[in-house]
């Protein structure tokens, strides 16, 4: 009898092994994005004009792509938004492409239309219903950005500069977008390339993005 009961229970361990190991449908979520790798495509709307944007057709014949997940109502994201326009303005007429991807389910199209046309943009700013494009990218938080080169390889991750508070008091050896794309249109390796940004986490509409708890707040400290 104890003999049947032993080997009850190493079967019983053994199926709670196993059915811990296989991932549900449910709980699976795209790789994070290497440096190095080339990103993956999408195509939304523009809420500027209406029109479905690529990111293969907005990057033809561009030297770099800046793609910023931004808010309308995140305070961080909002303190960030004359320096993304300023990033914009400088790096436009050097041969680089921006785009802003609004992927808060909150934020309705009018609210993230207004906001843009406020801010006075000079790029795209693309609606992600059903946050799809954040959850191919795994971004967790606004702003934080993508920076690709010509061929749409991933080459920096992050925060813009390590200090969303103050542009005044950032670091000049911090200014982590610059730096990157000054890298890139020259021709030379990104360093660094990956910075935590800080930020408000992005609000999916299901499946959440680890440490998503749905609040405004800083989930890592500045670089």
């Amino acid at each position: 009898m104890r003999r049947f009961w032993s080997q009850v229970g190493v079967l019983a361990i053994l199926a709670l092994v196993s059915a811990l190991a296989v991932p549900t449908m449910a709980g699976e979520r795209p790789a994070k994005l290497a440096i190095g790798t080339k990103v993956p495509d999408f195509s939304l709307k523009n809420v500027l004009d209406g029109k479905t944007l690529s990111l293969t057709e907005l990057a033809k014949g561009k030297k770099a792509v800046v793609i910023m997940f931004i808010a309308t109502r995140c305070p961080i994201s909002r303190a960030c938004d004359k320096r993304m326009r300023q990033l914009a303005e400088d790096y436009i007429p050097r041969g680089v492409q921006f785009i802003g991807i609004n992927s808060n389910h909150i934020e309705p199209e009018e609210e993230v239309t207004q906001h843009a046309r406020q801010q006075k943009f000079p790029f795209p700013v693309l609606k992600d219903f059903g946050n799809v494009v954040a959850d191919k990218y795994q971004a967790r938080v606004t702003p934080e950005l993508f920076i690709l080169d010509a061929n749409l390889v991933l080459r920096y991750h992050g925060a813009i500069d390590n200090n969303h508070r103050d542009p005044s008091k950032v670091d000049p050896a911090k200014r982590y977008a610059r730096m990157a794309l000054d890298a890139i249109l020259a021709g030379k390796e990104v360093n660094p390339t990956e910075v935590p940004a800080t930020g408000c986490t992005i609000k999916r509409v299901s499946k959440k993005a680890p440490g998503s708890d749905g609040g405004c707040g800083e989930l890592s400290d500045e670089g």
